[in-house]
């Protein structure tokens, strides 16, 4: 019997399985990964997020914003993220190529409302995210459901590596339906 990052296979589903782990354990490295953009005058940014979805079968992540951070406004000019998860414990380096599709008011109204209250103050912080501010805490937070967007990540090629006794790099594109391939490390 094989260990898992000794197959394309198993890779794979090991990928899937970190994802999973990330939306239901809060200490695991899957939980925030580090969310990729382009601003619109193409500089690159990097920021942690919190994982909030994770679907197999679609092949889409989900990570929650508010609408007047920086991020959407580089999302709405380029619809394009990667996310990128480390995790120490499996040696495992996850990188995810996406298409991002923005979701915001009725149509998130169900998750906004399984926000505990606390967290709610995220999305609807004034001023908006990334304004300047006279002093480190002159800013008001407020739970407004009207700011909250969910990022609805479909990802399109996964690039994974395995930092073991002998290193293991496998990618994995949804124009061949995850087949896969290695890749040298």
């Amino acid at each position: 019997m094989s260990n898992w990052f000794e197959t394309l296979e198993g890779l794979h589903i090991q990928v899937w399985d970190t994802l999973i782990q990330g939306l239901v354990d809060a200490g695991h490295p899957a939980r925030r990964p580090t969310f990729a953009t382009v601003s619109p005058d193409n500089w690159p940014e990097a920021r942690t997020v919190v994982l909030r979805g994770s679907d197999t079968e679609a092949g889409i992540v989900s990570v929650y914003s508010d609408l007047h951070s920086d991020k959407i406004r580089s999302l709405k000019k380029n619809p394009r993220a990667a996310l990128h998860i480390w995790d120490p414990a499996q040696a495992l380096q996850i990188r995810l190529k996406t298409e991002v599709t923005i979701a915001s008011g009725p149509a998130v109204r169900p998750l906004w409302e399984n926000i505990p209250a606390q967290s709610r103050q995220s999305y609807g912080v004034s001023p908006a995210p990334g304004r300047p501010i006279p002093d480190a805490l002159d800013y008001i937070k407020n739970a407004y459901p009207d700011t909250f967007a969910v990022l609805h990540c479909r990802i399109i090629t996964i690039d994974v590596v395995h930092l073991g006794d002998d290193h293991r790099r496998a990618s994995y594109s949804r124009s061949d339906d995850w087949a896969g391939k290695w890749l040298s490390p």
